[in-house]
């Protein structure tokens, strides 16, 4: 809950079964109340997003968990889509991601990710992240509302 005490709508893109489910799982047990929106590929997101085809009546997220490493387009084609709209510039995006490369990091941050995460890959930390990230963008952050 933000500090308007109202869940959020977060948008997870992520191509990876095992990743959605630990998100999934981190949201349950941290019995966090916002709304978990996945979506596969880039071309999805951008669906979400722009509120395409069978997205049409898909929520405005508040929060976006990307993932760099997605078929059709990938991760950083998205976050350049999302900053140079002016629609959607406004939501923070969270890169999470298994990439520990500093040109994947500067690049993300160049193209205005609010934060760059490493996945990490023991279960218990994984899902500790995801908390984290939750707890920071719900609870502490204040988050533009339209």
């Amino acid at each position: 809950m933000n500090a308007a005490s109202q869940p959020i709508e977060v948008l997870l893109v992520e191509d990876d079964p095992g990743d959605e489910l630990m998100t999934r799982e981190a949201f349950e047990d941290n019995k966090i109340g916002n709304t978990l929106h996945v979506v596969r590929d880039g071309q999805e997101a951008l669906d979400f997003l722009y509120r395409r085809g069978e997205h049409g009546d898909a929520p405005r997220p508040d929060l976006i968990l990307l993932d760099l490493n997605l078929p059709k387009y990938d991760g950083r084609q998205v976050l350049e889509r999302i900053k140079a709209d002016t629609d959607l510039t406004h939501i923070p995006v969270v890169v999470l991601t298994t990439s520990s490369a500093e040109e994947d990091i500067l690049r993300s941050y160049r193209l205005h990710a609010s934060a760059y995460v490493t996945k990490p890959v023991d279960l218990e930390q994984f899902i500790a992240a995801i908390r984290k990230i939750d707890d920071f963008f719900v609870t502490v952050v204040r988050l533009p509302r339209p």
